[in-house]
Order: structure tokens, then sequence, then C-alpha cells
């Protein structure tokens, strides 16, 4: 395996990792806003997640966009020149989102601004993320006296991209109901349980749904994606089966006299559908990051970089793991704050 495979590995992880956890975060978000004045304890069971681990979620942020800079910087001068608009929103609704979760706890007569804001963003941040992806697959960048040009009038008209952002959503929201399903239950409160997995009941088939759709309209750009993704096909009847495990562990009694599902089998086997799915598509992408213009060998750094970058990560990760695990043992394991009023 060479460097520039090696490094479009780990650069994917992080982009995997960060996917998850936007999602779960950025869902959370929404929830907390859609249920702030709820009878029930879903609010307060996503603001309660929500509260201490939002911070988490932008350290991945920067680890996945230093790696794409350092890996492939002229892959991140391309994506970055084209996408100026897009990215210059998401940082300054992430500033803004970042902003209201601080002080607002501080200054009580802005809580429920900060729950507009962070639902608000936890819906337009991710819509604007998933540009990227039709971006990538080619037939919207024209190239004219050197410089790349995003085609905004065929991008905003194509069908792909309203179909990316709509499986965008509802693997965000999905996503989400899962993890605070899970986090109710064990936070003993059913109600908020029950209606987290109401959501998730629907938004399961949704976003299957979407995909399917999303691979239908995106022939006229990316025909040779499909006929890769094809090719990868085992990856996605698994991930497939992993969502059949998945959804169906929503229905299975507890003998404990709870109401029905197992919520963490549920959430585990949705992540793994992701995982597969998603190295699924990367294989398929592969060795494009720009179709047609740009590879991962053309946009690829100095081998020195690359090495250096690589102990980065790997004295960074040493350090963050500890932290990480006591983050884990404080916030989603302790009891006291877990079961809190």
């Amino acid at each position: 395996m060479n460097e520039e495979v090696i490094a479009i590995l780990v650069l994917w992880t992080f982009i995997f990792i960060y996917s998850i956890f936007g999602s779960i975060d950025f869902g959370a978000g929404f929830w907390a806003m859609i249920y702030n004045d709820h009878r029930t304890f879903a609010g307060k069971i996503a603001n309660r997640f929500l509260s201490p681990t939002w911070e988490i979620t932008n350290v991945f942020l920067v680890l996945l966009v230093v790696a794409f800079v350092g890996f492939f910087p002229k892959g991140a001068f391309t994506l970055g020149t084209v996408l100026l608009i897009p990215i210059s929103l998401i940082l300054f609704l992430l500033s803004i989102r970042s902003a209201f979760m601080v002080f607002s706890y501080s200054v009580q007569g802005y809580r429920k601004t900060m729950f507009f804001i962070s639902g608000v963003c936890g819906v337009l941040i991710p819509a604007l993320l998933i540009t990227v992806l039709p971006v990538s697959q080619g037939g919207f960048i024209e190239g004219m006296n050197g410089k790349d040009t995003l085609l905004l009038g065929k991008l905003f008209t194509s069908p792909s991209l309203y179909m990316y952002i709509l499986f965008g959503l509802t693997s965000e929201l999905f996503l989400s109901s899962l993890f605070l399903a899970d986090y109710s239950r064990v936070s003993k409160q059913e109600g908020a349980y029950r209606l987290y997995r109401g959501n998730a009941l629907i938004l399961g088939p949704s976003t299957l749904l979407a995909a399917v759709i999303t691979l239908l309209v995106i022939q006229p750009e990316a025909g040779w994606l499909l006929d890769n993704l094809y090719e990868q096909r085992i990856w996605f009847i698994l991930s497939t089966l992993a969502f059949i495990v998945g959804y169906a562990s929503l229905w299975l009694s507890n003998k404990d006299g709870k109401a029905a599902g197992k919520p963490r089998v549920a959430l585990l086997a949705t992540v793994a559908q992701y995982g597969l799915a998603s190295y699924g598509y990367g294989m398929a992408h592969l060795p494009y990051i720009v179709y047609p213009s740009l590879t991962i060998y053309d946009a690829f750094t100095a081998k020195e970089t690359f090495y250096s970058l690589m102990t980065m990560y790997a004295v960074g990760l040493a350090i963050l793991t500890p932290g990480f695990y006591v983050f884990w043992r404080l916030f989603l394991k302790d009891k006291r704050y877990l079961e809190q009023d």
C-alpha cells in the first residue's frame, strides 16, 4: 500500500468519524429545538447530551481539515476555491452556533435563542457540507484560463444536489434519533425513549429510500461512479443487511416490561451500516478527488510532509485518546449525570 492510498484512507476515516459524530451532534441540536417545551424529557435529554459534547465534534472537524490540507493540498485548494461560498457559510454558522453554546449557559435569557440557533444550524451545516459530494463527482466544475469555476446554475438545477441534501438530513436525524433513544433508555426516561424510537422507525426507511433515489438521479453527471459502485456492490449488500439487523432490533421485546426495542444494538448496527457503505463509496470514487481532473496522486503532498503528518497524528491521538475516555466516563457513562432530573 503506497503513501497516497494510506493518506486517503486516513482522511476517509476522519470523514466517517466526523460524519457520525456530526450527525448525532447536529441532530441533537435539532431535536433539542423541536422538543424544547415538550411534556416529556425529550428536549432535556437532547440538551443533556449536547451540552458537553459539541466541542468533541469540533475536534474531529479540525483533524479532518488538517489532514485534507496536509495530505492533499491541491485537492484542498481546488475544492476550497470552487466551494468558497458554502465553506464560508459553514464557518460562519459554526461560529454563531459555538458562541451561543458557550454563552447561553451563563446568560439564561438566551437559552431559547440558543436552542433555535443550534436547531437551525443543525440543518443548514450538514446540508452545506454534503454539497462536496456531487461537486466531486464531476460535471459541475469548468476549467477556464487555468482556473476552476463552479457552474452554479447547473449545480442548483441538478436533482442530485437536492437528493444528496435530503439523504444527508434524513441520515443525520436517523442517527441522532437512535443515539438519543439509547441515551434516554440509559437515563431511565422511557417517555423520551418512545418518542425517539418512533422517530427512528420513520426515518430509517426514509433514509434508505433517499439513498436509492439519489443513486437513480446521479446518472447524468456521474455515470462513471455508478459503474464503480456496482463493482463494489458487496459492501452495499452488507450495509443493507446491517440496516435490517439494526431496524429489526427496534422491534425486539424486553423481558423487564420496558417498551420494545434494543436501541444500543440498533445504533451499533446502523453505524456499521454507514461504515460499510462509506467504504464501498470511497473505493468506487478512487482514485479521483474531483472527477476527472484531480486524482489522489496529482494532489498528494511531498513524502516528507506525509511522514511528518503521520507522526503528528500518532502523537496527537495518543494524547487525546485518554481524554476521550475520561469524557466518555463522565458524560456518557456516569449515572449521576445521566439520571439527573
